[in-house]
């Protein structure tokens, strides 16, 4: 397990790789943070997967489009989770889906005939390699922005970023999904 602390306009992150694969990155004291690491938390260190990881968020947040799929990916999950996970890899740079779809298309792959969109956006805010597994495009089903552990005003922002805007920019009062 290696670990490092990157610093992205959006604030600092934390890189976390096993081997080749990226395994998590949260933003500093987002919810949820770092909840797949054992405790104490290893010194930081380097590794192929996490120089990676640096590479690809520049190049996001410098506009361009890199691609999730540039990056070997092992987050921990349920395989509920793991297959809401995958959705969201499918969700266009610049675009969202609503929580429903994600609960609809994760239920198809798990062989399904439906899956609540509340189950769904649980398993959205536990995503632990936020931003490349992009988990800020997931919206509510009337539009607003809701729940996102790393806070609806840096999801506003990663939204901007890639050229999105929402019809309604917060749901008021909605912390979580």
């Amino acid at each position: 397990m290696t670990i490092a602390y990157f610093p992205t306009p959006a604030g600092e992150v934390l890189l976390a790789a096993s081997g080749a694969a990226l395994t998590g990155l949260w933003f500093a004291g987002q919810k949820h943070f770092a909840r797949t690491l054992p405790r104490p938390l290893p010194p930081p260190g380097d590794s192929p997967a996490i120089q990676a990881a640096e590479r690809w968020l520049t190049a996001y947040f410098a506009g361009k489009r890199p691609s999730p799929l540039e990056l070997e990916l092992a987050p921990e999950g349920t395989p509920f989770q793991l297959a809401v996970w995958r959705v969201l890899l499918d969700i266009p740079y610049g675009s969202a889906v609503t929580y429903g779809e994600v609960a609809r298309d994760a239920a198809r792959l798990l062989g399904r005939r439906t899956w609540s969109a509340r189950a769904a956006g649980v398993a959205v805010g536990l995503n632990p390699v936020s931003i490349v597994i992009p988990c800020h495009r997931v919206i509510g089903a009337d539009g607003a922005l809701t729940g996102y552990a790393g806070g609806l005003e840096r999801k506003a922002a990663l939204l901007k970023l890639e050229g999105f805007e929402p019809r309604s920019p917060f749901r008021h009062g909605t912390t979580r999904p």
